[in-house]
């Protein structure tokens, strides 16, 4: 007898055990185990570039929200400050003074971007023909040396090369190109092109190096291939070279045009704006504005149409390189 009820209570308790394993086996789980590494990943990502993250919102972000809140008010920098509208955008392209300086900052980027990218291109693509390992490595040396110079140091130089007496006059006596001591820095017409110079001079060894650096990273097969279908070395510039250059390109106009809107040292020290407004560029004018005329809320507003500027420029130009 107790024997039997012993396998009666047995045999009546399994048939409830297993159901219950059974729907313990078939509950999903929440968490996949194979997201729980990554999920893990992503916070240790998100800690290591919060500090950068937290740098760059306090030194950019909010500096960038602080001055669109400035561009619409009327403020000198001390006082209270009164509402001011579009006002100050309107002022930007109604007075001379503000459109002029953004006028000659797109006459800069012929000086910045059209003429150091293109010697630059035929600079990289002449090194490479060359065989002597030491001369490309001294001639990228010498072309280069500009970019590690402080702009205010290359401006100084240049404001003594142009002026009557320095090396440009007598350069150009000793050719018979010119007869009398020309101030190139203090005449209307040719102010400008000469402080556009001195960024030609600065930028085209950046140019120059990226530039070979691209060309380097090209499958010497396709030059080959090029060659024995008798293609020329137009042909193999054209049809290998720069297409291949294209992301370096990119790169180097993106650069080069933000150095030329955002000019400033060069022009400081050189000009300082002048003669007149004939070298006055955005970077220079936002200075004067907010420091010698207070009118903190009117530069606000050019720094803001400089960014917009730099950004209708930009990103067009950055699409086109991740195009294939």
């Amino acid at each position: 007898m107790l024997t039997s009820s012993n396998t009666r209570v047995s045999s009546t308790a399994m048939p409830t055990a297993e159901p219950e394993i059974q729907v313990r086996r078939r509950r999903p789980s929440r968490r996949p185990a194979a997201q729980r590494p990554r999920r893990r990943a992503g916070w240790s990502t998100l800690l290591w570039v919060l500090p950068a993250l937290t740098v760059y919102g306090i030194f950019v972000l909010y500096p960038l929200v602080q001055t669109v809140n400035y561009s619409f008010y009327k403020w000198d920098g001390i006082g209270a400050a009164t509402p001011a509208g579009f006002a100050n955008y309107q002022s930007v392209f109604t007075q001379s003074a503000l459109y002029v300086s953004i006028l000659n900052s797109f006459v800069l980027i012929v000086f910045f971007t059209v003429i150091p990218v293109t010697l630059g291109l035929v600079s990289a693509v002449i090194m490479r023909e060359l065989k002597g390992r030491g001369i490309g490595t001294l001639i990228r040396t010498l072309l280069f040396l500009p970019e590690v110079i402080p702009l205010a140091g290359a401006a100084i130089a240049w404001t003594w090369m142009y002026s009557p007496n320095g090396v440009v006059n007598q350069a150009l006596r000793a050719f018979g190109l010119a007869s009398d001591q020309h101030a190139w820095l203090g005449d209307f017409s040719t102010a400008l092109p000469a402080v556009g110079i001195i960024g030609t001079w600065v930028v085209t060894g950046f140019c120059t190096v990226l530039l070979l650096v691209g060309i380097a990273k090209i499958d010497p097969s396709l030059f080959e291939a090029a060659r024995l279908d008798g293609a020329g070395r137009w042909a193999e510039f054209r049809a290998i070279t720069l297409p291949e250059l294209r992301r370096e390109l990119v790169v180097c106009v993106t650069v080069t045009i933000i150095a030329a809107l955002a000019s400033f040292d060069v022009v400081y020290i050189a000009t300082q704006g002048g003669p007149g407004y004939s070298t006055m560029v955005p970077g220079l004018e936002i200075y004067q504005l907010t420091f010698i005329r207070q009118q903190v809320g009117q530069a606000s507003a050019l720094a803001v149409v400089l960014v917009a500027l730099v950004l209708v420029i930009i990103v067009p130009i950055q699409r086109l390189g991740r195009e294939r």
